[in-house]
């Protein structure tokens, strides 16, 4: 073994500089691919991570003994959603809230950092007047992000705040609960994002599978030859699998840890990204110890067995890859299993459950990408067949010749596509952005006291010098005033009403236009990880393909062909399946979203599609071109060397 180890060790280093530029793309892609997974898989974990914490402040109403009384309710700043929560200890010894020392005694408020700073930014007539005995801040277990704006309300509990109910007219927030525990359990907004992102992790894991395992593949015309020949003289199927796959595995280790290492310090970047109203604590980001074990074990077994499906002509026909003898063509059946998938897909719906979306997702995505060779190679032929060129020809020839190494080019702005397709579709319009802001400010009062309540809301709001309109309506005291003094009304009228703050329909509708400005963003995220996958897929196996053919190009300059037909043929094996599979992946993600459409396409969803089509047909056209100097440099001394 140590022998097969050793000799594995002398041809990794000893394939010259070629072939180490070989080994260093292949490094690379991994090292791209472990990095883009780590991000993908983590965000599902930093979401949870805000689920939870966030969970404390949805109460479940307590089976047995109550220890205390929980209430939240929604206030608002400049904009920005306050996240009020009331307690009231039944027990003396009630267990703390997280991020608190203690539970908190009446009167007594807690807030969270932003809000503490915020306080004392802005005049008090704005702002800090609500809150009349700060004790401290809250410690980050209690908040979902950073920068979110959270107060903590001690109270008896006999107080109206936490004894009252809030009727049908006040909407937002969670009316006096009792509970046992401060535990909670997490709200439907949170397990909305934990959905969503885990959809979003779909979308960007299953290209960045097919770009680690096609990492193993890389250069793998070269590999093939140095391997049938060490069979031709004797060595058995065994050693070249071993010797294959310690190459593969020593490889995409080395890649695995460099990739970890590169998201670690990519993670003070991408915990800037703002989703669900604030950036992230690093913490959240950071993956695990299990899990980052769990990818430094799954990418070198990922290349590993890639490595080895890729050797199946070598142990059974080495003398046929020495010869260069075209494999034999794929089968239809590829194309079978994409309908097959495809027909599951009408039957889905908004009620099917994310496990099963995110499963027929998942296998289109996979089905797509092993469709793509065999329409490549059915493309090939289509293109030898009607050339009229020679570099069309040579074009034609090379995709029927080996479509696997083609699609490996094109497959990542082509998965891209897919991605595009079903997220520009899902893209929801402007029409689901609520209400512009407003001044018109709401009380929810009950009707026999309605009349009282109007009449301090107008004393409050002279006081404060807050001009203001103030109107009775059933269940509500309306109070109209300029959009420059919201801030200022709300503080005037914080506490007149017990357990509840003034708010508007603008406020009410924010978490809509929260939630349509996170799916916007989610969307640039998964597109410019699909993006970044795309590019990078297309640049290093456009420079291994180089190294791959050289003796074929080589050969093709001694016969006379000029560089610049050589490199028109490249462009063209490139750009025409690109045509053909980008434009099916696109037509696939939409069917694959139709299902869940909401509502009719618009024109952002339009706009997302056409720059995803440019910009992948930019990147792919860019990484090719970057790969002609190699090109250049393997036909400048066009005598064939043996490798």
């Amino acid at each position: 073994m140590s022998n097969l180890m050793s000799l594995t060790w002398r041809l990794l280093r000893g394939g010259g500089r070629r072939g180490m530029l070989g080994t260093w793309l292949t490094l690379g892609a991994v090292v791209i691919s472990t990095g883009l997974l780590l991000f993908a898989v983590s965000a599902n974990f930093a979401f949870q991570g805000r689920a939870e914490r966030s969970a404390w402040r949805n109460p479940v109403q307590a089976a047995g003994k109550a220890t205390a009384v929980e209430a939240t309710r929604g206030d608002y700043v400049q904009d920005r959603k306050i996240t009020v929560v009331d307690l009231a200890a039944l027990d003396p010894k009630a267990d703390a809230p997280p991020g608190l020392p203690r539970f908190p005694a009446p009167g007594e408020v807690w807030l969270s950092p932003a809000l503490a700073e915020l306080a004392r930014q802005l005049p008090a007539d704005r702002l800090a007047d609500r809150y009349d005995n700060v004790k401290g801040v809250l410690g980050d277990s209690a908040l979902v992000h950073p920068g979110e704006l959270v107060a903590v309300v001690g109270h008896r509990a006999d107080d109206p705040a936490m004894t009252g109910t809030r009727g049908d007219t006040w909407r937002g927030g969670v009316p006096p609960t009792k509970v046992e525990t401060l535990a909670g359990t997490p709200t439907e907004d949170a397990q909305a994002y934990r959905i969503l992102a885990l959809i979003a992790s779909v979308l960007m894991v299953v290209p960045l599978l097919v770009f680690g395992g096609a990492a193993a593949r890389l250069t793998v015309a070269r590999r093939d030859q140095r391997l049938a020949a060490l069979r031709l003289v004797g060595a058995t199927p065994g050693q070249v699998v071993a010797m294959t796959v310690a190459e593969a595995v020593i490889v995409a280790f080395a890649g695995a840890v460099l990739g970890t290492v590169l998201y670690g310090v990519a993670v003070p970047l991408l915990k800037a990204i703002r989703i669900g109203g604030g950036p992230w604590f690093a913490g959240d980001l950071l993956p695990n110890p299990l899990l980052a074990a769990g990818v430094l074990l799954a990418v070198p077994l990922l290349v590993g067995v890639s490595a080895i499906v890729g050797l199946r002509r070598v142990v059974v026909s080495p003398l046929g890859v020495a010869k260069r003898e075209t494999p034999p063509a794929m089968r239809f059946v590829r194309v079978v299993a994409l309908l097959a998938v495809l027909a599951v897909v009408p039957m889905l719906g908004t009620s099917a459950s994310v496990g099963v979306v995110s499963v027929v997702l998942g296998l289109a995505f996979l089905c797509v990408n092993l469709v793509g060779p065999w329409v490549v190679g059915l493309i090939g032929r289509i293109t030898a067949k009607r050339a009229r060129r020679p570099a069309k020809l040579l074009a034609g020839r090379r995709l029927v010749d080996d479509p696997r190494s083609a699609w490996r080019t094109v497959s990542g702005v082509a998965l891209t596509g897919f991605v595009a397709g079903f997220l520009g579709l899902l893209s929801p319009g402007d029409a689901l952005a609520g209400h512009a802001a407003d001044g018109r400010l709401m009380l929810a009062v009950p009707e026999a006291k309605v009349a009282v309540v109007a009449g301090q809301a107008r004393e409050r709001l002279a006081k404060a010098g807050v001009k203001a309109t103030v109107k009775q309506e059933k269940g509500l005291v309306a109070a109209a005033v300029g959009t420059a003094d919201v801030d200022r009304a709300r503080t005037a009228l914080d506490g007149l009403v017990p357990g509840h703050s003034a708010t508007s329909e603008a406020d009410e509708q924010r978490f809509t236009g929260q939630l349509l400005d996170d799916i916007a963003t989610g969307t640039v995220v998964v597109l410019s990880v699909s993006f970044l996958v795309a590019i990078a897929s297309s640049g290093i196996t456009s420079a291994s393909s180089v190294l791959d053919r050289r003796q074929t190009y080589a050969l093709l300059r001694l016969a006379g062909t000029p560089l610049e037909v050589l490199d028109r043929a490249r462009r063209s094996e490139t750009l025409i399946p690109l045509v053909v599979m980008g434009g099916g992946a696109i037509a696939v993600g939409v069917f694959c979203a139709s299902p869940f459409m909401l509502v009719s396409p618009n024109i952002s969803g339009a706009i997302t599609l056409a720059v995803c089509v440019t910009v992948g047909f930019a990147g792919v056209i860019g990484a090719g071109a970057l790969s002609r100097p190699l090109l250049r440099a393997v036909t400048d001394d066009p005598a064939p060397r043996p490798d």
